[in-house]
């Protein structure tokens, strides 16, 4: 495999780097926003037509939610131009373009859990680019796969497990959000299911190109997954207490972007299709020291 990785110093994208790098088959070019404005197609193409890559994976993206909705030009350039860019180069030389999305493309207030087939219906300036560039890419190249994702975590770039961390350290006392829920997931796994996806492709195994959901269990709400972090940086000695807990509603934690009240997706697609299970994000918790800092 020749791998074009995008948007490398994320939290996906750094993930993707280092498992590559044990891949001696594959030869990995990893580019972060300094070294590849996706959001430039000469300077896509340019990259494209030098390296040659035989997958590209789209790890970029403008992911401050909040921000978006004043940033919206930028939202857009980042999240529905750029990937557009990258589908289609990939289609001009028959790169497979590999691209994650996110639970914000839907309304969020579905019972039970989000199909790919479901409807969407973005909330947010976040939501509806990120959905944009899935369109995108879906028009410009013909072997694609979409990864939607939900409550991204890992040791690397802010999330909510360092967040609480930090906030653990010196506060005894948190309120946390106790009416959204979803699954959390370990951005090495989300690195993995990527990685395997693009074997099979490059093995010759018959994939079906299009949207899937990729993403944590169990399913749990924001409070309930911080008590389960700090369960766990008391366990490991990480923190010495753990703070008083509260859960609260949504509308007593007001934010410039709606969030979706469910970010439930189901995963039995991408396990039935190529055997790929759910991220199981309270593993990723046993080394909670790694997302100190």
């Amino acid at each position: 495999m020749r791998v074009l990785i995008t948007g490398c110093y994320g939290q996906v994208g750094h993930c993707l780097t280092e498992q590559l790098a044990d891949e001696g088959s594959t030869i990995v070019l990893s580019l972060d926003r300094d070294q590849l404005d996706i959001t430039n197609q000469d300077a896509v193409n340019a990259i494209v037509d030098d390296f040659q890559p035989t997958i590209i994976i789209n790890a970029a993206a403008h992911t401050a939610v909040d921000k978006a909705e004043e940033e919206v030009d930028l939202s857009y350039a980042i999240n529905r131009d750029g990937p557009s860019y990258l589908a289609q180069a990939a289609q001009r030389i028959g790169a497979v373009m590999l691209h994650i999305s996110t639970d914000y493309v839907f309304e969020g207030n579905k019972v039970g859990e989000y199909q790919e087939t479901d409807a969407t219906n973005p909330q947010s300036v976040y939501g509806e680019s990120k959905l944009a560039g899935e369109i995108a890419v879906a028009n410009a190249c013909d072997k694609h796969i979409i990864l939607r994702t939900a409550w991204v975590f890992g040791e690397n770039g802010n999330n909510f497990v360092k967040t609480m961390l930090c906030l653990g350290a010196t506060r005894n006392a948190l309120s946390i959000v106790g009416d959204q829920f979803g699954g959390p997931t370990y951005a090495g796994d989300i690195a993995h299911a990527l990685i395997q996806i693009a074997k099979r492709i490059t093995q010759g195994d018959e994939v079906e190109y299009g949207v899937y959901h990729y993403s944590g269990l169990p399913h749990v709400s924001w409070f309930e997954f911080a008590e389960a972090i700090f369960d766990a940086a008391v366990e490991q000695k990480v923190i010495s207490n753990k703070p008083s807990l509260t859960s609260i509603t949504t509308d007593q934690y007001p934010t410039p972007a709606k969030r979706p009240s469910n970010s439930r997706l189901s995963t039995d697609k991408i396990t039935n299709n190529s055997g790929i299970k759910a991220s199981d994000w309270t593993a990723a918790l046993n080394n909670i020291q790694a997302y100190k800092g």
